[in-house]
């Protein structure tokens, strides 16, 4: 059951709102050394292009640092500096972006987290508190180890560090590699603090391994109403991570633009080349928003009680097949002129819905 979202406070990534009952918004992260402005500028566009609200860029030394404020001019979408070990590119960082990730178990000492908190503060840019299973402050790993408790406190006291500072343009990321730990980590501290989480998986791996734990880790918990923004994180696949975000958002419910497609399983009575026609289906709708559920069925067993639930569809036959919208057969059409003519209604359907 898809229970109501938790209500957090509301911070904002240059004009895109995180939390507060906003949208949850969608981020990747560039795989370019920051510093090639003209790289990261088109991986950037590439992200914005494909649906992403948001973009975290590494600032791994001095030159991605001063490289900032001009990549800030010319990108699509708001940046993200992500910080690790030395606070003065957070600080340099903090002149020109919209948003600071630090990892508080590698920052250094209580002074530089302050020194970032001030000039976060002076700006009014969020900080995100990503706390890793993997790098914890050596307090909480040594009495914990990398477990969901020793997450949830290690987020608790850098949470408490920046509400000392006067800083509470915060959000919280608890990010394990595994389903459980993530899963655990993320519910144990939403009942205690009212601050957006960033959700995701870390380290997920390639396509296959990182798309089934999201879709385990990040569907659950949305489900529960834990999540304000998130990021699928896929070893060097920038569109994809944004497609499987925006399916899991759809599917887990929270996000109801776009085109649902329900296509039946390959088996011996498949009459037409179903495989072939869903991806035609899947490739030509991708850029449809309107919420619609579009069924391609490749027999007669599911076809016609699937049609009657779908908006539309498409019941194949024997190397023909029927259009059926709205519950009511359109055409009967052989199986090499179908497609175009369900493209077209498709998109029909979809202009007509989005003008009522």
């Amino acid at each position: 059951m898809l229970k109501p979202r938790y209500k957090t406070k509301q911070i904002f990534i240059g004009n895109v709102p995180i939390g507060g009952g906003a949208p949850i918004s969608v981020q990747s992260m560039t795989f370019t050394k920051t510093a090639d402005i003209e790289a990261t500028k088109k991986q950037i566009d590439r992200l914005h292009f494909a649906g992403a609200d948001i973009v975290r860029v590494a600032v791994s030394d001095k030159n991605d640092a001063n490289a900032l404020s001009e990549l800030k001019k010319v990108s699509s979408l708001p940046i993200v500096a992500d910080i690790h070990f030395r606070h003065r590119f957070a600080l340099i960082a903090a002149e020109s972006v919209d948003g600071i990730r630090i990892n508080p178990g590698n920052i250094g000492t209580k002074d530089r987290i302050k020194a970032v908190a001030e000039a976060c503060n002076q700006r009014n840019l969020p900080i995100r508190i990503g706390v890793n299973s993997g790098s914890l402050e050596k307090q909480f790993d040594k009495k914990y180890g990398p477990t969901p408790k020793g997450m949830v406190e290690s987020a608790l006291y850098n949470i408490k560090l920046l509400e000392d500072f006067g800083f509470e343009n915060i959000k919280v990321s608890l990010k394990a590699s595994d389903v459980e730990r993530t899963i655990e980590a993320y519910k144990m501290l939403r009942p205690l603090v009212d601050y957006p989480f960033h959700l995701g998986v870390t380290e997920a791996g390639t396509i296959f391994h990182s798309t089934i734990k999201s879709s385990m880790a990040l569907g659950n918990l949305l489900m529960d109403g834990i999540g304000d923004t998130m990021r699928i994180s896929i070893t060097g696949e920038l569109e994809e991570e944004v497609k499987v975000a925006r399916a899991i958002l759809r599917y887990s419910g929270r996000q109801k633009d776009g085109i649902t497609i329900i296509s039946c399983p390959t088996c011996g009575r498949i009459e037409a080349n179903l495989v072939d026609a869903v991806k035609e289906v899947e490739k030509r709708l991708a850029h449809i928003k309107t919420p619609l559920n579009v069924s391609v069925m490749g027999c007669a067993v599911n076809a016609l009680g699937e049609a009657k639930h779908a908006d539309i569809a498409i019941a194949f036959g024997n190397h023909e097949g029927l259009i059926i919208k709205e519950g009511e057969i359109l055409c009967k059409l052989p199986e090499n002129k179908i497609l175009e003519v369900f493209i077209t209604e498709v998109e029909k359907l979809a202009l007509m819905r989005s003008e009522h």
